[in-house]
């Protein structure tokens, strides 16, 4: 008996297959769940495995009755962002099939979308009205005809700033099908609620200003007047408004940066802003739903996971505490069912429907995973040099042999981000390659506390960067890795503390950095968005040396481990001037490196094969140096 049991064992190990650059590309995605307002139907969007340079999305929706699931839109192109009208008649949604992306209206039952707005530039967001019989929506203003006729003659020179032209607030009627604009320059407009009687935006009437200066404003829809309501130091968003229309709640930093964390709320008749999350959650708050009363759900980042909370009269309470997938999408209807997208490190997001008490799986998007052998996850702790205790997750290959491995340290971009309890490539594709692989959340991550998230301000490369080399110790002590067969890997962030490791440490034998950062005054002056690098270190005008301080290419001399550098030619984040700076200092060194340019590619890669020659490129180089 036993000897049949091992050979089913065995031929069950036998049936799953490596995983492979290929198949890490065949993953569906599920995000956008919104109930429509009488609780019958769940919509939401899937993403599509991208197909050469095509990267779809498509809406679902799942009937509560009937537990009927099927896809109601199927264009060549793509479909988002869908929201129920109020009276649970209609949905809208984004999409552009017709090139520039535009708001579509279709009934709730099914049948033809209708295009609702056809302007010359993208829809970037929208909201219903109250009463379900107009959309207030985000969108440029259209060119002249003086403007389209000099870029038909190719003279069109820009002047920075004075020629952009932001988001405005417009207005249609559903009837009527006419769109009228509601604010004009020098406004800009980036989100958008609507209250009985105006709409409530985030905004900035000094567009130029690259500064977290944006703040909360009432709109009168009859003149366009714009009068503030709320003052908010630091970044903020996800604004929406309460069901009963007096307060507008958002999610914002807890004082001036360096992300959103806390949820705040501030009363529509006027008034200060109250965080309503601090004292109960000192968790990041990714997501929430206002319901019926004063009651708000929440879906909250605790170290790895993502979880379900109900708060009401500033108490929290854990709902699902049993579930165990980590959550990336939620929404709750006023009958009080729950749907969630959800997965894990070896398991695929699906969708997931409870009562309240139990969750069941009732979505096969990713079932073809099961043929795919994906390593489990041992979530450890261990102490940095000052004794801090910093959260990891760690891959370990199978079969687990008396050989010392090889291993790599790969950290998340941010740096204020986290690795969750999700499915990695880099770190499943590496371990099925017989690596052993840590995922440290160091300090400056998000999920552990807002005083958790600030340590490592004015301090990239210090406590950060020993918490790094505390886990390449932990590898060596506790998972049997050879200590000359270390390597280190990352994107962003990431990118950056793989080129600061290799100008401050011999103790990597490879590299493989994404879309770092080697300058940071240079970042500053290139990026998009400086205002985030702003929070950290002030202004490189003023405080050079710091910026200087905290930039690999101020060590380049130092670096002697062979480093890959891979980055998107179109990256406004990190842009690309960054690789190629540590590219052409470690050539003048000597040290043995390669840098990867994609054309087309921004920050996030797109295309299919680009993304594929990545993972073969990053898998290629940690083998050439840390095997054997």
């Amino acid at each position: 008996m036993r000897s049949l049991l091992i050979l089913v064992l065995i031929s069950s190990a036998c049936a799953q297959k490596p995983l492979t650059p290929e198949q890490c590309l065949q993953v569906r995605t599920l995000s956008g769940l919104e109930f429509s307002p009488d609780g019958q139907r769940l919509v939401f969007e899937v993403r599509e495995p991208v197909k050469g340079t095509t990267d779809a999305q498509h809406l679902w929706v799942f009937q509560v009755g009937s537990n009927d699931l099927r896809q109601w839109t199927s264009s060549a192109k793509s479909e988002r962002r869908p929201h129920w009208s109020p009276d649970s008649r209609s949905l809208a949604f984004l999409s552009n099939r017709d090139d520039k992306t535009q708001i579509y209206v279709m009934r709730a039952d099914g049948g033809e979308s209708i295009k609702l707005t056809d302007g010359k530039n993208d829809v970037t967001d929208f909201v219903w009205s109250p009463d379900s019989q107009q959309i207030a929506f985000l969108a440029g203003e259209p060119k002249t005809e003086a403007e389209e006729k000099k870029i038909t003659d190719k003279n069109d020179a820009r002047v920075v700033d004075r020629d952009d032209k932001p988001a405005r607030l417009w207005v249609i009627d559903l009837a009527s099908r006419k769109p009228r604009q509601v604010t004009k320059a020098p406004w800009r407009i980036e989100q958008v609620a609507w209250s009985a009687d105006a709409v409530i935006v985030k905004a900035s009437d000094r567009p130029e200003v690259e500064q977290w200066i944006d703040q909360i404003y009432r709109v009168t829809l009859a003149d366009g007047t714009i009068t503030p309501l709320a003052k908010q130091a630091g970044p903020f968003g996800s604004l929406q408004m309460s069901r009963d229309g007096t307060q507008v709640a958002y999610v914002a930093s807890r004082g001036d940066g360096p992300s959103p964390h806390d949820l705040y709320s501030v009363p529509m008749a006027g008034g200060a802003a109250k965080n309503l999350t601090a004292a109960s959650l000192d968790r990041p708050v990714q997501q929430y739903i206002w319901g019926p009363g004063s009651a708000i759900d929440l879906l909250v980042q605790n170290g790895f996971r993502s979880e379900l909370y109900t708060l009401r009269d500033g108490a929290v309470k854990r709902l699902l505490p049993d579930f165990e997938p980590s959550i990336t999408s939620m929404a709750v209807s006023d009958q009080g069912t729950i749907a969630l997208a959800a997965g894990s490190h070896n398991q695929l997001p699906e969708l997931w429907i409870s009562d309240g008490k139990a969750a069941r799986r009732v979505s096969k998007f990713n079932t073809s995973w099961g043929e795919i052998a994906l390593r489990p996850i041992e979530i450890i702790q261990y102490a940095s040099f000052d004794r801090k205790k910093i959260e990891a997750a760690v891959f370990r290959p199978s079969p687990v042999t008396g050989a010392k491995r090889a291993g790599v340290v790969l950290v998340h971009g941010g740096p204020t981000g986290a690795w969750s309890d999700r499915f990695d490539r880099w770190a499943q594709l590496l371990v099925a390659r017989g690596y052993v692989v840590i995922s440290p959340n160091i300090r400056g991550s998000s999920g552990y506390g807002s005083a958790f998230i600030e340590s490592n301000r004015k301090d990239w490369g210090g406590g950060d960067f020993k918490d790094v080399m505390a886990a390449a110790d932990w590898l060596v002590t506790n998972a049997n890795v050879d200590p000359e067969r270390i390597g280190i890997g990352g994107w962003s962030y990431g990118g950056y503390m793989s080129m600061w490791a290799i100008t401050q440490t011999n103790r990597f034998h490879a590299a493989v950095a994404g879309a770092g950062l080697s300058d940071l005054a240079g970042e500053y002056g290139t990026e998009q968005g400086p205002e985030y690098d702003e929070w950290f270190y002030g202004l490189p005008y003023e405080n050079l040396e710091v910026f200087q301080k905290s930039s690999p290419i101020t060590y380049v001399k130092n670096a002697k481990t062979p480093t890959l550098i891979l980055q998107g030619e179109q990256d406004s984040t990190d842009p690309p001037a960054q690789s190629q700076q540590l590219y052409r200092g470690l050539k003048r060194y000597g040290v043995i490196t390669e840098l990867v340019m994609y054309p087309r590619e921004p920050h996030s890669f797109r295309e299919e094969k680009h993304q594929l020659d990545l993972l073969e490129r990053m898998l290629a180089w940690f083998d050439r140096f840390l095997k054997p």
